[in-house]
């Protein structure tokens, strides 16, 4: 990361933490780092994909900074309710970096495929017993039905879409999409690194009709083709839609980004925050 990329990065990250603490109650979408989002709704918050290790020479990681505050508890990641990992690959999930957060958060569950659980038991080998009665393995094979899970205040809803690169790549990562309703008020969509070809949606077209999302965050291939915002527009149908799993090299001028991607509302800079709209 270049000089001046560190010092816009620490600036905003100052700036949001402050606007955290004024917008708390309000339902907001709050930027970690490549598919890392945090979602709040009143005192309910959940994290999409917070921690992993591995940029692939294009992704933003999460500041340091903002990792310690992850492992504090420090505001704004003070009570964090559930974590949500949508498949395991490096510039998504850390089996040992979500191990020690389970470990040093005792209030949080989390939700991932069964891919990453397997990881994360290896991790920590015969010491986590405590941490795997607060994990919930989700294992689904192509074509399956969606899966629902009810946790206090969180209605939880989990599809497998195949990767990106789908029917050449990728056939064996379990690539989850998590629909969450928070408070029964806010559902938010997270599509992981979803391959946009609208037969993996119209398989279960009438669970994408059930529940409209309040805010989708769909990998920016979604965004800049016009098969991906044909799914974003006439399945999912959210009422605002934020790119994630941009590359670095995007720049925040829009004028001077791909003409594709001009237009779009993508996060890029960790410590961005959108509010999430009303129904």
């Amino acid at each position: 990361m270049t000089i001046s990329k560190r010092i816009r990065t620490c600036l905003l990250l100052i700036s949001s933490f402050l606007a955290g603490l004024v917008n708390a109650q309000n339902p907001s979408a709050f930027y970690i780092a490549n598919e890392g989002v945090m979602v709040s709704d009143g005192e309910t918050k959940i994290l999409f994909d917070p921690l992993f290790p591995n940029t692939y020479g294009q992704y933003l990681l999460p500041p340091e900074e903002m990792k310690a505050a992850i492992f504090a508890g420090e505001i704004p990641f003070d009570g964090v309710d559930a974590i949500f990992i949508s498949h395991y690959h490096g510039d998504h999930f850390s089996p040992e970096e979500i191990y020690q957060l389970m470990e040093a958060q005792p209030g949080i569950q989390l939700y991932a495929p069964n891919q990453a659980i397997i990881a994360m038991r290896s991790a920590a080998g015969d010491s986590g017993s405590a941490v795997f009665g607060r994990v919930n393995s989700v294992i689904l094979a192509f074509d399956d039905a969606p899966v629902r899970f009810t946790e206090n205040d969180l209605l939880v809803e989990a599809v497998r879409i195949p990767h990106s690169g789908y029917p050449m790549r990728m056939m064996d990562v379990e690539n989850i999409a998590w629909r969450v309703t928070l408070n029964n008020n806010s559902t938010v969509l997270h599509l992981g690194d979803a391959d946009p070809r609208d037969d993996h949606f119209a398989n279960d077209a009438e669970y994408w009709d059930e529940r409209t999302p309040h805010m989708a965050f769909p990998p920016y291939w979604f965004l800049s083709t016009a098969a991906g915002r044909d799914i974003l527009d006439n399945r999912i149908k959210a009422l605002r839609n934020v790119g994630v799993h941009v590359p670095d090299t995007i720049p925040t001028d829009p004028i001077q980004r791909p003409p594709e991607l001009r237009g779009q509302d993508i996060f890029l800079t960790p410590g961005e925050t959108r509010p999430i709209p009303a129904n």
